[in-house]
């Protein structure tokens, strides 16, 4: 009897499980673990669940739907991002809140576009690229499986939309009026540019042109899994660099470099990764170094963010206790995959 056949005789709740899990893991891997929202802040969690969540499920589906490759889920997670940043919250277009130097940097044309360029790589990569990847491998008998069924693809599409009015109201009426500012009403062509823009990410990635995307990728050699890891933390690492020059770190350079060196890192990451994916010689250690690296050096990284007097006990002790323990959960799985490899 085939795995599929063995999964429709489960309950509902066993066949949604991987997309269960995936739903919680997306905004704990990308949000919650590595500090980007505090455990002060954790009562947004169900409906960053509901938007993250919803919304890699629903990448990861089309992608194993319509038999696709690692380039369309890719170009779906840049579609959820494009979403959140400019749509949802609008965060990449309304003036930042946060100015290490107390001055405006990297804003043009009503948009925070060194920003927005991180946020959309860092967004596509630890909303849906790790957490899909770590999911696979939680799961790795229903790797190929969708996760869900017509009912969870309305389900999860019914609830992602209010959701998303829940995050823009909470960030930008309520946030704002505590802040003594007035709600941010985002302008028509912006608008109508961030629509376009979702809209032709999507309909590459599962458009006429899909198969084009899906194509294999020529094959490079992987280097070894410990490498791997390396460089997966180094990514993390220069994500984070440039999360602080879009802040304002260092006011008197030029945008213009941390711009390319975001777009460098990110056109080097994912021009290299298929490749490597494609090789005869890439096994589950691979995923689990590029995984892991990425992850866990994301979290280790995101310490510096609360090394300053202001920083809440609650916060970071919460940060430490949550990281421990997502810790030591890698090292089980790292455990069961080692006995099944």
């Amino acid at each position: 009897m085939s795995e599929d056949a063995v999964v429709e005789k489960k309950s509902w709740f066993y066949r949604a499980l991987p997309a269960i899990t995936l739903m919680l893991l997306a905004p704990l891997i990308a949000e919650i673990l590595p500090g980007a929202t505090r455990v002060s802040s954790a009562f947004v969690y169900p409906i960053e669940v509901l938007i993250w969540g919803g919304g890699a499920v629903m990448a990861r589906f089309l992608v194993r739907k319509y038999r696709l490759g690692w380039f369309n889920l890719l170009l779906l997670a840049m579609a959820l991002g494009v979403a959140e940043e400019c749509l949802i919250q609008q965060t990449s277009l309304v003036p930042l809140f946060i100015k290490i130097k107390g001055v405006e940097y990297a804003r043009a044309w009503g948009v925070n576009y060194l920003y927005l360029i991180w946020a959309v790589i860092y967004e596509a990569v630890f909303v849906v690229l790790v957490p899909v990847t770590l999911c696979e491998l939680i799961f790795p008998n229903r790797k190929d499986n969708g996760w869900l069924s017509g009912w969870g693809v309305g389900i999860v599409c019914v609830l992602f939309l209010p959701a998303c009015h829940a995050a823009w109201y909470g960030w930008n009426v309520v946030v704002r009026q505590a802040m003594h500012l007035a709600p941010y009403a985002l302008p028509r062509e912006d608008l109508i540019v961030s629509a376009a823009v979702i809209f032709v990410l999507v309909a590459l990635a599962v458009g006429p042109l899909r198969r084009v995307l899906a194509g294999q990728a020529r094959p490079m050699t992987p280097p070894h899994p410990l490498v791997m890891a390396v460089l997966a933390v180094l990514f993390s690492s220069g994500l984070f660099a440039v999360t602080l020059m879009a802040f304002g770190i260092a006011p008197d350079v030029s945008p213009a470099i941390p711009v390319a060196g975001a777009v460098f890192l990110a056109v080097l990451a994912f021009v290299t990764v298929p490749g490597w994916m494609a090789h005869a010689r890439w096994g589950k250690w691979h995923d689990v170094a590029l995984t892991y690296g990425a992850f866990l050096g994301n979290c280790a990284i995101m310490f510096l963010g609360f090394i300053n007097p202001g920083t809440s006990p609650v916060d970071l002790w919460g940060k430490v206790v949550l990281d421990a323990i997502a810790t030591l959960m890698l090292l089980w799985l790292l455990v069961k995959v080692g006995r099944r490899a």
